[in-house]
Parts: structure tokens; sequence; C-alpha cells
């Protein structure tokens, strides 16, 4: 037969595996909502990379309508091409004279600002 003390020692042991069981029930059902598919984790994890997308998407729809504006007066008229022509490569009328504004300090250093 069994002594007290081993009898105490046997239920505490039960009492503790008792406790260890649920514990450890308690931590595998917590990895699905933590680390599974589905989880936490990567649910948050995707929220952000959809944030961040639609802010591009968003980006790309303003700069696709403001082309869209500019192939528009492109196709309509001469105004537009010679305006963009004028700012981007320089281009004059033939009937058109080009006038160079420089300012007095520029000269008297000797460097003009091309």
């Amino acid at each position: 037969m069994l002594s007290a003390s081993a009898a105490e020692w046997i239920a505490r042991i039960r009492g503790q595996g008792l406790t260890w069981v649920l514990a450890a029930s308690l931590l595998l059902l917590q990895y699905p909502l933590w680390l599974g598919e589905g989880g936490w984790l990567k649910v948050r994890e995707r929220a952000h990379k959809i944030d961040t997308q639609q802010a591009l998407n968003q980006r790309l729809k303003t700069r696709n309508a403001g082309l869209q504006a500019e192939l528009g007066d492109l196709k309509q008229g001469r105004d537009a091409i010679e305006e963009r022509a004028r700012n981007e490569l320089g281009m004059i009328a033939p009937d058109e004279w080009f006038v160079r504004v420089v300012s007095a300090h520029s000269v008297q250093s000797g460097k003009v600002n091309e």
C-alpha cells in the first residue's frame, strides 16, 4: 500500500497534470487564431498591403486623369502643341523674337545663368 505522502504526491501530480493539459489545450486553440492561415497577424498584414495598394492606385488614377486631360488638349488643337514645344523644347515661331532678360547682378559678376 501507498503511504500518505505518496498518495498526496500522486494527487498533486494529477492536479498539476490537469492544469498542464488545460494550458496545452488553450495554447493549441490559440495557435490558429494568431499564426494560422486566417489568423490575426496575417489578416493585419494583408490589410496593410491593401491600404498600400489603394494609396498607389489613387496616385495612379490622379496621374492618369492628368494624362487624359493633356491628351485631349493635344488632340484638340495646335495651341497645346505649341505651348508644349515652347516649354519643353525651347522652340519659337518664325515670326517671333526671342528676348532674354539677364539680371544686373549676373552681368557684374560675369556669370550668366543658362
